[in-house]
């Protein structure tokens, strides 16, 4: 695993708990589901994330999670729809689910998810990695 690997998986690790509340294993098959997703090279990050769900006219949603305001639900069907079968396979795959499973969990996860990454309501700009260590030094003060 890379370093940034290694930092993305911290801070979604982060995300994840402060979302959840609880550790233990699920919440540790969230974090690799979660970071597998941001780090998926057909989406690109969270930016690519943001304009897949934009381009199959769920800007309003995804706009949702970004804002300052309450998060609007998706569906799993949704998250199918948005994601495709392939990056939602190789989820799939990497954590011994069925693609029905990754989309319910992300169905459930990923708003908060976005809400906790786009502080002040907006995507975070410049390189992932001055990204993720900025997020992470945030997340250590805490």
């Amino acid at each position: 695993m890379g370093l940034f690997d290694s930092i993305a998986g911290q801070v979604v690790q982060q995300a994840t708990s402060a979302l959840s509340g609880q550790g233990g294993t699920d919440g540790g098959n969230v974090t690799k589901m979660l970071t597998g997703l941001l780090n998926n090279p057909e989406l690109g990050g969270i930016s690519g994330l943001v304009s897949a769900f934009q381009k199959n006219g769920l800007g309003d949603t995804v706009a949702s999670w970004i804002s300052n305001n309450a998060n609007l639900p998706i569906s799993a069907d949704q998250i199918q729809s948005v994601l495709g079968q392939g990056p939602l396979q190789d989820l799939a795959t990497k954590m011994d689910l069925s693609t029905a499973d990754v989309a319910s969990t992300l169905s459930e996860r990923l708003p908060g998810l976005v809400d906790q990454l786009t502080p002040n309501g907006q995507l975070p700009s410049g390189d992932l990695m001055s990204q993720g260590l900025g997020l992470l030094q945030g997340f250590m003060k805490s």
